[in-house]
């Protein structure tokens, strides 16, 4: 079994030295063959993309890992979230997962690992429904106090934009010109041609003929 060894600290100023240590010690008490060693320093845990721990999951999707080793939950991360995504990845990948000194492991062996990660998801879930909660209560009340929720239009010289256009300019060299995201530039332009499209396309009621009806 190819087992990873995992370990983080927040600030460079921090050794990951004792955590490694331990980490080896259980591996080779194992009697398991000592894999790759993935180490970020510097990095918080509430950070969902770190590199070595990125270098780690990609390494798990190619089937290069069995099984990772980290110190403590924290260690792995800190946003319960992030950590349940990234655990539940690594359990249909069938990559084992141990933090040594709690007594997790994601092993179908392990019923206390298994339900502790089932604990941690519905918190997760908890937490994202208090969230959705909050919000829609925030934007009910801001719409109550005459306020309109969303960021605020970006404006801009929608006539100079067409010319531009007309002249050759690419999309890129106009978002620049004009400070506005190209992506917004398209939706305005592209709203504004269907619209002018659609009041030629719709003919007056003057120049509508009525059907002379049949006595």
């Amino acid at each position: 079994m190819r087992c990873a060894i995992y370990a983080r600290v927040s600030t460079v100023d921090q050794d990951c030295s004792m955590q490694l240590d331990e980490l080896r010690r259980y591996v080779k008490a194992r009697g398991w063959p000592k894999g790759e060693e993935y180490v970020d320093t510097g990095f918080s845990g509430t950070k969902a993309s770190r590199p070595e721990l990125d270098r780690l999951m990609r390494d798990a999707r190619v089937r290069r890992v069995d099984c990772i080793v980290v110190w403590k939950l924290d260690r792995w991360g800190r946003s319960l979230g992030n950590l349940i995504g990234s655990l539940a990845e690594l359990g249909g990948l069938g990559v084992r997962w141990i933090a040594t000194t709690q007594n997790i492991d994601t092993d179908e062996s392990n019923p206390t690992g298994r339900l502790l990660l089932h604990i941690m998801g519905a918190v997760a879930e908890f937490e994202r429904e208090m969230m959705r909660e909050r919000t829609l209560a925030g934007l009910a009340h801001a719409r109550s106090q005459g306020r309109v929720g969303g960021r605020p239009a970006r404006i801009f010289d929608r006539e100079r934009a067409r010319e531009l256009r007309a002249g050759g300019m690419s999309w890129r060299c106009l978002a620049g010109e004009l400070g506005i995201a190209q992506s917004s530039i398209r939706k305005v332009l592209a709203r504004d041609a269907a619209a002018v499209l659609s009041v030629h396309k719709t003919p007056s009621r003057k120049s509508r003929k009525r059907t002379p009806s049949k006595s």
